[in-house]
Formats: structure tokens, C-alpha cells, sequence
């Protein structure tokens, strides 16, 4: 995060908030996983030890040391909440006092998991827009009366130009529109879509740490087969409609459990999905195990992203992101906003972030396929020489040094079809991908950085791609005659070159 470290407090400084009591349940449950060796090891140890300590009083013994370090650790924890910073001290022997500035923070979000909501309790995070990602910076875990009123009173000040005023939750409270939900029935045609196989990846996971609990080698599928066998089930004897029926149903509880998982995943992560436009951008509550309240400040976007797929382009649903300064999380960076929609219900949105979709006048225009070409005659010609050394040398003939040219053609083709690009006085358009497709629209003002590139292929066709930076994320148009790169380069830097960053993303 970008923090300043400061020293610690002086005595005639107020001793600031502890965290909720409640949270050391939360943290000593949460911990559970990781007791598990030290409870083994302890068993094992005290075993021969003529101690006569059983198993459930070295439980307690190890969970009354977790928690004794927890609330030690809790003790020594205090954040502050002043006219111009949010401070946080921890640490028991090494003390460190983080202090974030209410101008560097971009966003502040509230997130629940499943046993900090059944005591009511909820994360409150800090985003400043820096690379580095500190949990010490987060008030794991306050009630959420508490949390409500730190993101209230940090925006208000943020708002206020750092107001003195300590007491301004209830003033700063906004009037809420909602623009988006999705109820039972759009999650069940979400998870549908969502076709995953996960499960099995999760099961082979834990197969694999357990493997020590089965007689022979997981993969050795002959070994299952005499299982089968000792128990009755004779594979040989099964009649060849016997064996295709048996396929189909193996095929059949995969898709059921393929669809099954999909559904479970959405309803995890999307339940109780809304979408609110406040006066300052938009709030965003979604999740049934673990509830996550975002606000999206509306000077903070800059981009749309809209993506679907081709089977879910042909029912009209799609998805939409916003780039942002703020990161979604550590696996996606940009923000959902519409998770499962239709163009009409996302159109709408995308213009309250100041964004306009593309127009019947907006005119895309298609890469040029030269680069998608040669690399395809360069791989063509590589693995045709592979197939055809390996026919020499053990005199066979491999149908696949014909059918991988054919194949590779028809990829490259789908990647080139569906790639292209469009830019007006105001905005950049940038589309690719024929089976995740992907359209990009950002504002030319909040691009920070253009750029020309030309790789080997595209310099000997006198072509050129032009990247464009934006502040959390980025996109380019690719193979493009130079003259014309140049251009677009030089009319979005004429937008660009008078804006101040440094006053762009600040609220009024």
C-alpha cells in the first residue's frame, strides 16, 4: 500500500480503537486448520511421556495458547481516526505504526466471512491503488455498525477536505439508486453458463494428500479394476451395449455434476447480488458465505470492459467490469459490476460512469493479418519439418502433420477475425477473442501513457501496434499501418498532454 511510516504516538496522543472482542473467536476458528500439526505433534510427543494427558486436554492446552498470542496480539492493536490520516499500530515487540493519508485512499471496503456474519462482525479494507497488498493495514474483524461508520467518517473527511468534524457519519450518508440485482432464477441461468469441473480438481487435491491412506497409486487404474473385480464386478463379462451404457452414464453424472458445481460456485460468490448508484459512484454487496460491500467512487473508473462468450453472446448475456484504481481482489483486478446481463441492462450503467457505448457510426476497423500470417507459416513450416523427420526415422506417417496446419490456420484466422478497433474525439474501442469475447472502452482523457512498438513481423510490413496505459489495466490496437499508429498516438497525447493527474481522480 502507499503508506508513510510514522513513529509511535506520544503520550498526549488519544490511545485510539481496539478491534472487536468477538474477532479472537473468529481468529482462533480461522486458525484451526493450521493447529492441526502442532496438536499432532503434541500427541505424539506426550504419548510415552508418562504425563497422562489425553487427547482432548492437549486440544485445549494448544487452543488456549492460540488464542492467549491472539489476544496479546489484540491488545496491542489500536487504530486512530484523525483529521487527515487513518494510523494503525501493531505488533507486540516490534511495534509499527502504519499512517494512510484520507487522499490516498481510493476505496473502502467492507467484506464478511461466514463466521465473522454469524457474530456480526465484518473486515474493513483500506485501497490506496499501490502495488503492495498488506493484510496489517485492514481492521480484521469491528461490528458492522462500527464499520459503517469508519467508511462514512472516511469519506466525509476525504470529502470535506479533511473536516475537523469527527461526528459527521450521519451527514455523510448518501442517497442510494438501484441500478442492478439478481434474483434466484438469474442465478440458477448464471450457474448454468458457469459449467465447471472444479470438484474433481478439488478432489484430486486432497486425494493426493491423502494418498498415503490408500493401498495402491491413485492413478493406477488397474489396481481399481481389481477392486472392482474382488467385489463381484466382472468388466469382461459386460456386453458391448453394456459398456456404451455405462459410458453414457459416466458422461451423464459428469455434465449434471459439471452444471451442479456452476450453480453452487455463483450462488457462493453472487447471492444477494446489488448494484446501487450513489452520489459519488457505486456500492456493491454480493456473496452468501463471504459478504463483500464495495464502493466505487465515479472519478475512480477508467474503463468498461464487456464480456461474453459465443454461447452466451446467442442468449444476449453478458458481463461487465470497470477498470478502476482499486483492485477487485488478488485473483481479478478489475471491478464487476454487472456479473450476468443483458446489453440493456448494462448499457445504462456504462453511461452513468461517464462511458458511451459504441454507436452505428462507430466504425471498427480490423487488424491487418500480415503478423497472423507469418507466424503461421513460420509454425507450419516447424512442425511440418518435425513430422517429416520423425517419418524418416521411424519410417511412419503422422496424419497430424496435416491436420495441425489446418487447425492452427483456423485459430489464427478466429483470432484475427475478431480482433479490432475504433477510436472517436473522446474514446478508445478495443475488441478481441472469438470464444471469450472482450470489448474495452475507455475515455482518452484517463489514458496516462501511449506507446508505438513494432515486433520483427510487423516491422517488415511496415506495421505498428499502439499501447495505451490507464490506471489499473491496460489495452492496445494491434497491426496497423505506422503512418496511422503515429497518428492516433499524437491525437489521444493532444487530449492527454494539458490534463493533470494529480486533480483528475479527486472528488469535488
Amino acid at each position: 500500500m502507499n503508506e508513510v511510516s510514522s513513529p509511535p504516538p506520544m503520550d498526549d496522543i488519544d490511545e485510539g480503537e481496539r478491534l472487536a472482542p468477538l474477532g479472537l473467536i473468529v481468529s482462533v476458528l480461522s486458525n484451526l486448520p493450521q493447529l492441526f500439526f502442532p496438536m499432532a505433534a503434541a500427541l505424539v510427543g506426550t504419548r510415552n511421556s508418562g504425563l497422562g494427558l489425553g487427547a482432548t486436554t492437549i486440544v485445549a492446552i494448544v487452543l488456549a495458547i492460540s488464542l492467549l498470542f491472539q489476544w496479546i496480539g489484540w491488545l496491542r492493536f489500536r487504530y486512530h481516526i484523525d483529521d487527515a490520516e487513518v494510523r494503525i499500530e501493531s505488533g507486540v515487540l516490534n511495534r509499527t505504526a502504519r499512517s494512510i493519508p484520507f487522499d490516498r485512499i481510493q476505496d473502502v471496503s467492507i467484506e464478511q466471512k461466514f463466521l465473522p456474519r454469524l457474530l456480526g462482525l465484518g473486515e474493513v479494507k483500506f485501497e490506496t491503488g499501490g502495488g503492495e497488498k498488506s493484510d496489517d493495514s485492514n481492521l480484521r474483524y469491528v461490528s458492522m455498525g462500527e464499520a459503517e461508520r469508519l467508511r462514512a467518517t472516511i469519506r466525509s473527511k476525504r470529502l470535506a477536505g479533511a473536516s475537523k468534524s469527527n461526528d459527521a457519519t450521519d451527514q455523510s450518508r448518501e442517497e442510494a439508486q438501484l441500478v442492478f440485482a439478481m434474483d434466484t432464477r438469474r442465478l440458477v441461468i448464471f450457474g448454468l453458463f458457469s459449467f465447471s469441473l472444479v470438484i474433481f480438481a478439488i478432489l484430486g487435491g486432497a486425494a493426493q494428500q491423502l494418498d498415503f491412506l490408500l493401498p495402491f497409486d491413485l492413478y493406477d487404474f488397474g489396481a481399481w479394476i481389481g477392486v472392482a473385480q474382488d467385489r463381484g464386478v466382472a468388466i469382461e463379462r459386460f456386453s458391448w451395449a453394456q459398456r456404451i451404457w455405462a459410458i453414457a452414464a459416466a458422461l451423464a453424472a459428469l455434465i449434471v455434476i459439471g452444471f451442479a458445481s456452476g450453480i453452487i460456485r455463483t450462488f457462493l460468490r453472487d447471492y444477494g447480488f446489488a448494484l446501487t448508484r450513489t452520489d459519488k459512484g457505486f456500492r456493491r454487496q454480493r456473496g452468501l458465505m463471504t459478504r463483500t460491500d464495495i464502493s466505487m467512487p465515479l472519478k475512480r473508473v477508467q474503463a468498461a470492459v464487456v464480456q461474453t462468450g459465443l454461447i452466451r453472446e446467442r442468449w444476449g448475456w453478458h458481463t461487465l467490469k470497470f477498470m478502476s484504481l482499486a483492485e477487485e481482489s488478488k485473483e481479478e483486478s478489475d471491478h464487476v459490476v454487472v456479473p450476468f446481463g443483458t446489453l440493456g441492462e448494462i448499457w445504462p450503467i456504462v453511461q452513468m460512469a461517464h462511458i458511451d457505448p459504441p454507436s452505428e457510426s462507430t466504425k471498427f476497423t480490423s487488424s491487418s493479418p500480415g503478423p497472423w500470417l507469418d507466424i503461421w507459416v513460420i509454425i507450419t513450416m516447424a512442425v511440418g519439418a518435425g513430422f517429416t523427420a520423425a517419418a524418416f526415422a521411424f519410417g511412419i506417417f503422422a496424419w497430424p502433420a496435416l491436420a495441425a496446419p489446418l487447425l492452427l490456420a483456423l485459430l489464427f484466422w478466429l483470432d484475427w477475425r475478431f480482433r479490432s478497433h475504433a477510436h472517436d474525439a473522446e474514446q478508445l474501442f478495443g475488441r478481441h477473442g472469438w470464444w471469450q469475447k472482450r470489448l474495452d472502452i475507455a475515455r482518452a482523457i484517463n489514458v496516462q501513457s501511449v506507446s508505438v512498438s513494432q515486433g520483427p513481423l510487423e516491422k517488415r510490413r511496415g506495421l505498428a501496434s499502439v499501447h495505451f496505459g490507464i490506471a489499473g489495466g491496460s489495452f492496445s490496437f494491434a497491426s496497423m499501418p505506422i503512418d496511422e499508429a503515429h497518428a492516433i498516438r499524437n491525437q489521444v497525447l493532444e487530449i492527454v498532454t494539458p490534463v493533470d493527474f494529480s486533480e483528475l481522480n479527486r472528488s469535488d
